[in-house]
C-alpha cells in the first residue's frame, strides 16, 4: 500500500476517519513476525461495523495470541471506492494498510441479508476471486458466520467455508487448523476437507443439491464419504468463563453505538414465533454480576466512555436486572457515566427500570407490542396483552416521558384488515389514556410513533413454511394504515416494501439464487440495505437474465414434510417442535417461557448438551 497515495486522498472522500485504522486500543503487529494473519470484514460502513459485538470480541480475541493477527475491513463508501478503483488502490485492513488478499483467512460477518452485494464488491476490490471454485492456493479462505449463515445457500457460490454458531466455541481450533495447513503446505482442497469435518463448519462446495422440476429443493447431499450430513450449530456452555475483551477500539467518528456494551445474557426463551434470533441463539445463558462489574471497569477505564449499555435479546429478563443497574449506578453516577437499555419488556417494572438508569441522561422509550389485536398477538405468541402495554405507556407518562414509540409489523399469517386496523385503535387507545395522564399533571403533550415494518419469514422459526406477502399486498397494507393512524399526536413510519420483498427473497432462498446476486452486482447493486442506494428494478431485471421466478421464492408455502433448502442447518431446535409452534400460531395457542415455567421440549438442550444458566439471580 502506497501511504502517501492514501493520505493524498482521504481528504476528498467523506469521513476520511473511516479509513484511517489507528484509532485507540488498535493492535499494530508486525506481519513478519506472526504465523497467520486474519482479516474480519464487515459488510457494511465503518460506523455500522464498529457498533458489531461480534467483531469486538473475535478482533481482540485472536490477536491475544502472539503469533496470530487480526485486523478489520469495512465497505468503503461510493466516493472511497471510485477513488481506489481510480488509483487501482486494492481492499486494505486498516491496521497494516496491507491489501486483505495477503490475508491467509477473510471472515466475514452476516447479519443482514441485504449486505450480500457488498461481500461480493468487497472481494472483488481486493482482487480476490468472487466464485470459491475460482480460488486457487495462493488465495486466503473466504469464511462467513453470523445469523444469515443459518442459510448459507444464497452465498454457497461464493463462501469456502460457514461456520454456524457462536465463534468462541470453535474460532482457535480452526485456526490452529489454518495455520496448521499453511505450515504443511496443505492444498486448498485437503484444507476445506478437513475443515468440513469439525463441528460447525458447512462447506458448500462439498454438498451436491438437486430440485425437482418445480424448482423445489429435493436433496442436499455430501459429494464425499466422511463430510456429515448436518451441521451442528456449536454453542458457549458457560458464558460467564468465556472470552470477553477487556478494551474496546475507540473511534475517532460517532458510530451507531458508541459506548461500552455489557453482554448480559446470550439467548431468548420468550418463543415469539417470528423471531429467528429467539430460536437460533437458545438456551439462555447469563453471565454474574461480579463478572459484568469486573468487565465494566476495565471496559470503562480502558476507553473512557461515559456510557454502558446492557445488552441481550431482552435486557429486562436478565435475573438479575434490578440489582445489576443498581450496583452500576450507585458506583460510576458520580462520574456521569450513564446507562442503557435497549430492549425492554411490556410492563410497568421495565418502565420503572428506566426511570431508575435516567439518573443520569434520559432518552426514548420504545415498545414493541408487534401486532394490534389479541388474536394476533396469540399467533405470534408475543405474550402481552392491550393492558399491559395501556399500563406500561401510563407509567412511562407518569415518570415524565412524552414521547413513547410502538413498534409492530404487517403481513404476519393469518393476518386480516381487522388486525391492521387494531393497530390504530390500540395507539389511539395509548395516546387517549396518556393524554388524560397529562392533562392531569399538566405536562407537555404527549407524542406517539407507530413504527410498522413488513414480516419477512426466517429460517428456523415456526414460520419458515409461511409464504410472504406480495409487493402489491404489502403495499395496500400500508396505504390502509396510513389512512388509520392519523390524528394529533400520532405518527407512523413504515419500512420500504421492495427493500422487505429482496429480504425476503434471500432469507427463504435456496443456491440457485447465487447467479441472481452475481448478476445484480454486476448491474451495480451495493449497499442495497440503504434505502437510497437500493435499486429494485436492477434485481428484477437480475431474476428476468438469470430465468428463476422471484414469485416462487416469496410465495411458495413449504409443507411439513418438504426439505427446505436450510434443511442440514441444525440450531438444536427440533423441527418437531417448530412445527407444533406453526400449528399452535394457526389456533392462536400460547406457549409458555422456559425459563419461568416449565420445559417447552424444544431439545436444545438436549440436542446441544447446554443447560439454562441464570446466573444473574446468584
Amino acid at each position: 500500500m502506497d501511504k502517501e497515495l492514501l493520505l493524498s486522498i482521504l481528504p476528498e472522500v467523506e469521513k476520511p476517519a473511516r479509513y484511517l485504522g489507528n484509532e485507540w486500543n488498535s493492535v499494530h503487529k508486525d506481519h513478519s513476525k506472526v504465523s497467520l494473519k486474519v482479516a474480519l470484514a464487515f459488510p457494511d460502513t465503518y460506523e455500522v461495523g464498529m457498533s458489531h459485538l461480534g467483531i469486538k470480541i473475535l478482533y481482540h480475541l485472536i490477536n491475544q495470541r502472539d503469533s496470530w493477527v487480526a485486523e478489520r475491513v469495512f465497505a468503503p463508501w461510493m466516493d472511497m471506492e471510485a477513488k481506489m478503483r481510480e488509483y487501482n488502490i486494492p481492499l486494505y485492513a486498516m491496521e497494516s494498510q496491507r491489501p486483505i488478499k495477503e490475508f491467509d483467512l477473510v471472515g466475514f460477518t452476516l447479519q443482514y441479508e441485504m449486505s450480500y452485494t457488498n461481500i461480493l464488491n468487497m472481494l472483488d476490490l481486493a482482487g480476490i476471486p468472487l466464485f470459491q471454485k475460482d480460488r486457487n492456493d495462493s488465495d486466503p479462505l473466504i469464511v462467513a458466520g453470523g445469523p444469515c449463515a443459518y442459510n448459507p445457500e444464497p452465498l454457497a457460490d461464493f463462501i469456502d467455508f460457514f461456520y454456524i454458531g457462536e465463534a468462541e466455541e470453535m474460532i482457535e481450533s480452526i485456526l490452529e487448523v489454518v495455520e496448521k495447513a499453511r505450515s504443511q503446505g496443505w492444498k486448498r482442497k485437503e484444507l476445506l476437507f478437513h475443515l468440513a469435518t469439525m463441528p460447525g463448519i458447512y462447506v458448500p462446495s462439498l454438498y451436491g443439491v438437486k430440485y425437482d422440476k418445480n424448482g423445489k429443493v429435493v436433496e442436499v447431499k455430501p459429494k464425499e464419504a466422511g463430510v456429515p450430513e448436518y451441521v451442528q450449530k456449536q454453542v458457549v456452555a458457560d458464558l460467564d468463563k468465556t472470552f470477553y475483551p477487556d478494551k474496546f477500539i475507540v473511534p475517532f467518528l460517532e458510530t451507531v453505538h458508541d459506548r461500552v456494551v455489557l453482554e448480559i445474557a446470550r439467548g431468548c426463551t420468550r418463543g415469539c414465533r417470528f423471531c429467528q434470533a429467539g430460536m437460533i441463539y437458545r438456551p439462555v445463558r447469563e453471565r454474574s454480576i461480579k463478572t459484568l462489574k469486573e468487565q465494566a471497569k476495565k471496559l470503562l477505564d480502558n476507553t473512557g466512555y461515559d456510557e454502558i449499555s446492557l445488552v441481550s435479546l431482552s435486557t429486562s429478563d436478565y435475573s438479575g436486572i434490578e440489582r445489576l443497574t443498581k450496583e452500576l449506578l450507585d458506583e460510576y453516577e458520580g462520574l456521569g457515566v450513564g446507562i442503557s437499555l435497549p430492549s425492554l419488556r411490556i410492563d410497568s417494572f421495565s418502565v420503572g427500570l428506566a426511570k431508575e438508569v435516567q439518573r443520569v441522561r434520559k432518552t426514548g422509550l420504545t415498545f414493541a407490542p408487534e401486532a394490534g389485536t389479541q388474536r394476533m398477538r396469540n399467533v405470534i405468541n408475543k405474550g402481552v396483552t392491550e393492558k399491559d402495554l395501556i399500563e406500561a405507556a401510563s407509567a412511562a407518562v407518569e415518570e415524565g416521558w412524552s414521547s413513547i414509540k410502538l413498534y409492530f409489523m404487517l403481513g404476519l399469517p393469518t393476518e386480516k384488515d381487522e388486525d391492521l386496523v387494531g393497530i390504530a385503535e390500540l395507539a389511539k387507545k395509548v395516546l387517549a389514556k396518556c393524554d388524560q395522564i397529562r392533562r392531569r399533571n399538566g405536562t407537555r403533550p404527549v407524542k406517539i410513533t407507530v413504527s410498522v415494518s413488513n414480516f419477512v419469514p426466517k429460517p428456523h422459526t415456526p414460520f419458515q413454511w409461511e409464504p410472504m406477502n406480495s409487493l402489491e399486498e404489502i403495499e395496500r397494507k400500508q396505504a390502509l394504515l396510513k389512512r388509520e393512524v392519523r390524528g394529533r399526536g400520532l405518527s407512523l413510519s413504515w419500512h420500504d416494501a421492495k427493500l422487505s420483498i429482496m429480504e425476503g427473497i434471500f432469507s427463504r432462498g435456496d443456491r440457485r439464487l447465487g447467479q441472481v446476486l452475481y448478476t445484480a452486482w454486476k448491474k451495480g447493486a451495493k449497499f442495497d440495505g440503504w434505502s437510497e442506494h437500493f435499486n429494485y428494478d436492477i434485481w428484477m431485471e437480475a431474476f428476468d437474465q438469470c430465468d428463476l421466478d422471484f414469485e416462487f421464492y416469496l410465495e411458495f408455502p413449504y409443507g411439513r414434510d418438504d426439505i427446505l433448502p436450510w434443511g442440514h442447518i441444525h440450531t438444536g431446535v427440533s423441527q418437531e417442535y417448530l412445527w407444533d409452534e406453526y400449528q399452535k400460531a394457526i389456533f392462536g395457542e400460547n406457549t409458555v417461557d422456559c425459563r419461568f415455567e416449565y420445559c417447552t421440549k424444544c431439545d436444545c438442550c438436549m440436542n446441544l448438551n447446554v443447560a439454562i444458566k441464570l446466573l444473574g439471580a446468584e
